[in-house]
């Protein structure tokens, strides 16, 4: 069974990079194949925390993809972009820095799903109004989402996991985290004029008709931007307070979406104009599939065969947690592989006699989860809803155009979370 799984996971990852399928539609064929065989039965994939469809995930992300759709008609996002484009000067560079600054931000404060379904919209209307090419715009985003997610409890999921099985709190991941993530984003927006170079031309009288406009002649609906933001203060606070509250942020994002949907009094076509549904059923298919790697031990194994070879010493072992945390969270969801190396880390943790920080293992985790995302384009949930928005827009993003980007991004990350690791942790203790 365990050879089944590998290989349909192997040719679907093959056919979704290949881009010459639709991703959606390998998803569900291969998620089919592995209930087919039993691998996986009804109660595993619908149900089980470990190796089934994360529902929290695509709740979460329905949730907020109507907020979005509902904001879409007050003109928000129109009035945002020229504010952005006119701060900037109307130069794409800057504008650039400025998005992947926001973004990272944002990120921090709120899952980064959530930060690209709000950014990515706005970029789009920037470009428009510039006549530039978003994708490279919309890569950098969502780059800098995964980087900057890394930094909070509640920025991206494995944290999440890790926070409960470690006993961390907020406070502990902006005190060991928060450092090294603004390192990270400092060198990325070094590196952007040569990541992204040739996508910063753009025509002096697009930036003269932008400098131009008064964006406060966007704004159509007043009346209902003033309801929808403050019914998302309150779901940004709610999500904030997750671990005060106790109440999912796919349950806060329903909500939120509900109260939208009845003040709105939009028809329903509107609000349902965001909601990617290519998009969750993806989600759907790829949670499947890897929870049959899951299932059959796949993960597991690898994890443990790997931390084997470091026989007991701390900086080893934190370096092949990091290493080995970042390409396997590029390659499958990062979510399941953190929920699999959490028991894995709290037993070498306790172990590991010659620790100078009993946390080390759980931020080289910590570290390796959340950067690898940027690996591939299905490295992350955030890459796959930024890659459906950009194809719903008119943009599609290749596999391979958005994974040479976020592949160098990676490393540098990687490189500098090993290097910040080994200063802090085991040469200055």
């Amino acid at each position: 069974m365990a050879i089944f799984a590998i290989s349909v996971f192997v040719v679907a990852y093959a056919l979704i990079a290949s881009d010459r399928i639709n991703k959606t539609f390998v998803a569900l064929i291969g998620a089919g194949l592995v209930l087919a065989v039993g691998i996986l039965d009804a109660q595993d994939a619908f149900y089980h925390h470990e190796t089934g469809i994360d529902w929290n995930v695509i709740f979460l992300l329905f949730g907020m993809m109507i907020i979005v759709g509902v904001l879409r008609q007050t003109g928000v996002f129109e009035y945002v972009a020229i504010w952005a484009a006119k701060r900037a000067n109307g130069s794409p560079l800057r504008i650039m820095i400025l998005l992947i600054l926001v973004t990272a931000f944002a990120s921090a404060l709120l899952d980064n799903v959530t930060t690209i379904l709000l950014i990515a919209p706005v970029t789009l209307l920037v470009c428009d109004r510039l006549e530039i090419n978003p994708i490279p715009f919309l890569i950098a985003e969502v780059l800098a989402s995964n980087i900057g997610g890394a930094s909070t409890l509640v920025g991206d999921p494995p944290n999440i996991i890790i926070a409960s099985r470690a006993n961390l709190t907020f406070n502990d991941f902006l005190a060991h985290m928060t450092p090294i993530v603004l390192i990270i984003i400092a060198v990325f927006i070094a590196l952007v004029p040569f990541i992204f170079r040739g996508s910063f031309h753009v025509d002096p009288e697009r930036v003269a008709d932008v400098m131009s406009l008064n964006e406060r002649e966007a704004i159509r609906d007043r009346s209902l931007l003033i309801k929808s933001c403050i019914v998302l203060v309150l779901v940004f606070a709610a999500f904030i307070l997750h671990s005060v509250l106790h109440i999912e942020p796919s349950i806060v994002a329903l909500l939120g979406a509900g109260v939208l949907v009845v003040i709105s009094r939009l028809d329903r076509d509107d609000y349902l104009a965001s909601v990617e549904w290519e998009t969750l059923l993806f989600f759907a298919g790829l949670f499947i599939m890897v929870g049959a790697l899951v299932k059959t031990g796949v993960v597991e194994a690898l994890a443990r065969s790997a931390i084997e070879l470091t026989q007991g010493n701390g900086l080893l072992t934190a370096m092949l947690i990091l290493g080995v945390s970042a390409p396997v969270s590029g390659i499958i969801d990062n979510i399941p592989f953190t929920a699999t190396m959490t028991p894995i880390v709290a037993e070498l943790s306790a172990s590991i006699t010659d620790l100078s920080h009993p946390d080390v293992l759980w931020w080289a985790l910590a570290l390796g989860a959340d950067l690898g995302g940027n690996l591939t384009a299905v490295g992350a949930s955030a890459n796959v809803v930024m890659l459906g928005i950009a194809r719903r827009a008119g943009h599609p993003i290749s596999f391979w155009e958005f994974t040479r980007k976020g592949a160098l991004i990676t490393v540098v990350s990687i490189v500098l979370s090993a290097l910040y690791l080994w200063l802090r942790y085991f040469v200055w203790g």
